[in-house]
């Protein structure tokens, strides 16, 4: 029974998807929708072949911005939290500048960071870092602060350090909510990167999706925005794939939470 739940609970998504795009390719051929309005999936595909090299070299692009942003974005959120754990009055001082940066609108970010670093790479990867920072800082911190006070007490009454109460008491509670945050930037990162690549860039796919548009040439957009998808869905199985190896302790919970 439970292996015909799981099967089952594979195969809706896929399913889903499929009866998505076969729903959207007769809509545009039974009302005959013009390909610059609207392209089907078939002629999304045989667009993203024919320009499939050009693709590869955008793709590449942008990913490798998005995986820079998402990596700096875990390092300063592991050092911040670290920091504003252990001394109170900077995280209160610090806890509400967070939340209101999330309150800036991330175009005009991307447009102050293109006049400021020019069209490299640079600019994408600060918006990518701005972008995933948020979500991992705060999950991680919350996951440190809800360790129970008494296993703190009971290390240090045993002469623990800081720091071995950080590594063997408070990191590994803080994992599972580490991870919630972590699989939140992935899903956002590729889409960072795209946006900062909206506002001035040489290559890549915003850059990409951006001379299509101009250009009327709407199969090659929606080619664009397929593969967009494709990455953040790659990012966040990584994700995954991560928690599974380090957070052994909480996959019994999750495989449980499957099964319901």
């Amino acid at each position: 029974m439970k292996k015909s739940v799981n099967i089952t609970s594979k195969i809706a998504p896929l399913l889903s998807l499929l009866s998505f795009l076969l729903i959207w390719e007769l809509v545009v051929r039974l009302k005959q929708i013009p390909e610059y309005i609207l392209a089907s999936p078939s002629q999304v595909f045989i667009s993203a072949k024919e320009i499939f090299p050009m693709l590869l070299t955008h793709t590449s692009v942008t990913f490798l911005e998005a995986v820079l942003g998402f990596v700096l974005s875990i390092i300063l959120a592991f050092l911040l939290a670290f920091v504003l754990i252990h001394v109170s009055w900077l995280k209160q001082a610090i806890y509400p500048l967070l939340i209101i940066s999330q309150t800036i609108p991330l175009i005009i970010l991307a447009v102050l960071f293109l006049i400021w670093f020019g069209f490299g790479i640079l600019p994408k990867v600060l918006v990518t870092v701005l972008v995933c920072f948020f979500p991992v800082v705060i999950s991680l911190i919350n996951g440190l602060d809800s360790v129970d006070p008494e296993q703190i007490n009971l290390f240090r009454s045993m002469g623990a350090s800081q720091m071995a109460i950080y590594k063997m008491v408070r990191l590994p509670a803080a994992m599972p909510s580490f991870f919630s945050g972590l699989r939140i930037s992935a899903t956002y990162s590729i889409m960072a990167a795209v946006i900062g690549e909206w506002m001035g860039a040489q290559s890549g796919l915003g850059y990409f999706m951006t001379l299509a548009q101009k250009s009327f040439q709407i199969d090659q957009v929606l080619a664009a925005v397929f593969i967009i998808s494709l990455l953040s869905l790659l990012l966040v199985k990584i994700v995954d794939l991560m928690e599974y190896l380090l957070v052994p302790w909480n996959r019994e919970s999750n495989e449980h939470n499957a099964a319901q």
